[in-house]
């Protein structure tokens, strides 16, 4: 057995140990967003299957940041310069899905874009033009047209794990910037979300977030789902009608509501579904007696149904004779819409400032 060398340099090898009192006096910037409650800095994925829309999706999000507009139709952003690499596309349509997306209206010059890079270049790219614009927002559509062969020896999670944290260390260099990767799921289903990733769950690691799509085809209603390192697991409802992708409602809130809603209302009668959405819409509380009268019921009847919905636990009984939704509104905004990494950020933690876009002008 080979004697291990001793180490004479231990003071370097402990620079970056630190104590209590180090970490106490350290006062951090709070998470920047390129869209509040969906797209925080760092390095994220959006994934969702191919032909979905990822691609409309990603570019109506980042004319918004560059044209600082309401992303989705609703949420205010802060105008920032971007650069998409657009890599599945070429400039005839890329000047068409713009034009589409915009109505025609000049297309703002903080929007940079590029249709051709070779696989090698991109990270180079993306840290160059990161240099110059240090908070800018970077988009790759598709990881797949730039992902590597894995090296001599090296499994595929080490490969995806390799290129996911390469990708990372440029985001860390440049704090507050946002680097937004464009990736395929696989075919097959996953009880949890995240697994659905296309490749390994080195991707998923390496990420600080990841964004997912899903969608029916021919169909314009769309689920968006967000977790990561610094962002609490989110659902919220969308559409997407003619490339143009829009949250339900008129908040993050009300999308997050239109998602349980469904939830709860899935693979019930039309009735027991009416009387779902009927306490949705009344999250302080719904009573016997006020369901029969808006149903034109009996008040025995209304208790049956009250009853029954509560054991399946498409509603709650928080209190004797109280029925409400099985996830309140004030949960939903404080647990699913933003977490501030610092208590004086706690105001954009709910959707009653216009970073939230409640509908002010």
């Amino acid at each position: 057995m080979t004697d291990i060398e001793p180490v004479t340099h231990s003071a370097g090898l402990l620079q970056g140990v630190h104590n209590g009192a180090w970490l106490d006096a350290q006062e951090f910037p709070p998470l920047q967003w390129a869209v509040h409650g969906l797209v925080p800095e760092g390095f994220g994925l959006l994934t969702g299957p191919p032909k979905l829309g990822k691609s409309w999706f990603i570019l109506g999000i980042l004319l918004s940041i560059s044209g600082g507009n309401r992303a989705l139709g609703q949420i205010h952003v802060q105008q920032r310069e971007v650069l998409y690499l657009a890599l599945e596309d070429g400039d005839r349509r890329m000047q068409a899905r713009v034009h589409r997306l915009t109505g025609g209206t000049p297309t703002p010059a903080t929007f940079y874009f590029t249709t051709r890079a070779e696989a090698s270049e991109v990270p180079a790219m993306v840290r160059a033009w990161l240099g110059t614009h240090p908070q800018g927002v970077v988009s790759l559509d598709t990881l797949g047209r730039v992902m590597p062969p894995a090296l001599p020896g090296e499994s595929a999670y080490q490969r995806d794990y390799r290129v996911g944290a390469q990708l990372k260390a440029i985001t860390d260099d440049f704090p507050g910037s946002t680097l937004i990767v464009v990736h395929h799921t696989r075919k097959q289903g996953s009880s949890d979300w995240m697994d659905s990733t296309s490749g390994t769950n080195g991707l998923n690691g390496a990420a600080d977030w990841t964004l997912s799509l899903e969608r029916s085809r021919n169909d314009g209603e769309a689920v968006i789902r967000v977790t990561g390192r610094d962002v609490p697991e989110g659902e919220y409802a969308a559409t997407m009608t003619d490339g143009t992708w829009a949250l339900m409602g008129t908040s993050l809130r009300d999308a997050a509501d239109a998602v349980r809603t469904a939830q709860a209302q899935e693979g019930l009668g039309d009735r027991s579904a009416d009387i779902v959405g009927y306490i949705s819409q009344n999250p302080q509380g719904v009573r016997a007696a006020e369901l029969a009268q808006a149903f034109g019921m009996e008040s025995n009847q209304a208790r049956t149904y009250l009853s029954r919905l509560t054991k399946a636990e498409r509603i709650a009984n928080p209190g004797r004779g109280l029925y409400t939704p099985v996830a309140s509104v004030a949960s939903v905004a404080s647990e699913g819409v933003a977490h501030p990494r610092n208590p004086a950020d706690a105001t954009l933690a709910t959707d009653a400032t216009p970073e939230y876009g409640e509908g002010t002008a």
